[in-house]
């Protein structure tokens, strides 16, 4: 996962400033405060949580030029008109409804396939936690990246621990693409089903 510390990051911003380039482009998790499990993976790729009206501008301002939103438009947290917020902002807007409790390869792929018709854009994936997003981006980051597995389950685990489903979804997709999900300090153990 790739983030600047406070004090690095506004020391790098001054200086790109002071040399004339646009600092709009470096992405600190900090700048993002505000929306929920926010993750920055590389210079063009991060994922969260819901973010607001104004973290969507903030997001622009960063040189953000596509959101993906995995999650349903109905949910009770989703920003209403999503769609025509991020586009009147100029940004890209996907939408691939991936349902929590059943998500599919399809999903995976459809998503991938968006992401791949224009890799370079800076891209924000969300759902309304980070979850869907955060295992997506797991998927994306080993599968297309090459990220290595230990990693990117790091960081995945930063969010949280896959459950049965999705860790299943997880070990299908990688077995589809010829890759381990077995590594050092790797543990796919779904954490223990709340109590009703």
């Amino acid at each position: 996962m790739t983030t600047i510390n406070s004090a690095g990051g506004r020391s790098l911003k001054l200086a790109l400033a002071i040399l004339g380039f646009s600092a709009g482009f470096v992405v600190e998790a900090s700048d993002f405060a505000e929306i929920s499990n926010f993750r920055s993976y590389s210079d063009t790729f991060a994922s969260s949580g819901q973010p607001s009206e104004a973290d969507m501008n903030a997001l622009r301002s960063a040189g953000f030029q596509r959101i993906v939103y995995i999650a349903w438009t109905d949910h009770e947290n989703s920003l209403p008109h999503e769609d025509r917020v991020v586009r009147s902002l100029g940004m890209e807007y996907v939408h691939i409804p991936v349902d929590w409790m059943a998500p599919t390869a399809s999903d995976f792929y459809l998503f991938a396939g968006a992401m791949q018709r224009a890799p370079e854009r800076k891209t924000l994936l969300h759902c309304q936690v980070n979850y869907r997003a955060s295992a997506f981006s797991f998927l994306y980051r080993v599968v297309y990246d090459r990220v290595p597995v230990a990693e990117a389950k790091r960081d995945l685990n930063s969010v949280w621990l896959p459950n049965e489903t999705w860790r299943d979804l997880i070990f299908e997709i990688l077995r589809d693409n010829g890759i381990s999900p077995h590594c050092d300090g790797c543990d796919w153990t779904p954490p223990p089903e709340p109590a009703t």
